[in-house]
């Protein structure tokens, strides 16, 4: 952690929902009760058996994978091959350990890496869940997602889009949220066609962190902090506030999908 850069932290505390990159030693701490950190395992795995044909020789790429949930359950239940990157050496560690227990660590390989810095060895599909525009930018993500993808390949994204340019939401995230037409000029640049789109419509699980479980959950862990770091207990606040308000939007303001792309 103490060699990344200022726009790296940015852009790792930013996917996390956090507005402050200090918060994020404290990162491990605070999310400790979650696997999930976003993503829904069994809708991307949905996407992928209806709509793909990949299959036991396919090659996947999980970018920001956290503590490797979706990896995971693809190896688990597809039986294809994943490989997970993360910059939180602790996620990388608990997905590690979590592969062992699951019997699938001969189908998964984690490691701590910036994507930015990763190779362009294509894959036969390039997973970015619940991390936003990972690059800095929602362009220079599609170009790097382009280049780790072959041709016929497959890209899902989760993420979220705004009705208009004027809609307020109440997390003011490090990129913002493009509008779903700003969303279509993007795959037309790049060349990618929708295959499925999957709207997230009323999640029910209350491992996500957007749910009033997880809130309490984080609630109780930064207490927690407060109590051992009074001194940055206006940080663990912020980092709340900025959960429930992401919580807020997606009740209110965003709409939530995940995309399966595929490269022309």
């Amino acid at each position: 952690m103490k060699n990344q850069s200022k726009k790296v932290k940015n852009r790792l505390a930013s996917s996390l929902t956090a507005e402050n990159s200090e918060i994020l030693p404290f990162l491990p701490f605070l999310l400790q009760d979650f696997w999930e950190l976003g993503s829904e395992p069994h809708i991307i795995i949905d996407l992928i058996k209806k709509h793909t044909n990949l299959n036991e020789n396919a090659r996947i790429l999980d970018l920001g994978c956290g503590k490797g949930a979706v990896s995971i359950q693809i190896a688990e239940k597809l039986q294809i091959t994943v490989r997970g990157i993360d910059l939180m050496p602790s996620f990388i560690a608990f997905a590690q350990e979590k592969a062992k227990q699951l019997n699938v660590s001969n189908l998964c390989n984690f490691s701590i890496s910036d994507i930015n810095n990763f190779g362009n060895k294509q894959h036969d599909c390039v997973i970015l869940g619940a991390v936003g525009a990972i690059c800095g930018t929602y362009p220079k993500t599609f170009r790097k997602l382009t280049t780790l993808t072959k041709k016929g390949g497959y890209i899902i994204i989760d993420d979220a889009y705004i009705e208009t340019e004027s809609t307020k939401t109440a997390y003011n995230s490090y990129v913002p949220y493009l509008t779903q037409q700003q969303w279509n000029n993007l795959l037309q640049k790049f060349n990618l066609k929708i295959i499925a789109i999957d709207y997230n419509e009323n999640p029910q699980n209350n491992k996500n962190l957007d749910s009033t479980a997880g809130i309490a959950a984080l609630s109780k862990r930064a207490n927690q902090l407060s109590k051992a770091y009074p001194d940055k207990s206006e940080l663990f606040e912020n980092y709340l506030i900025s959960q429930k308000n992401e919580y807020d939007d997606i009740d209110n303001n965003i709409i939530c999908a995940t995309w399966l792309l595929q490269k022309q």
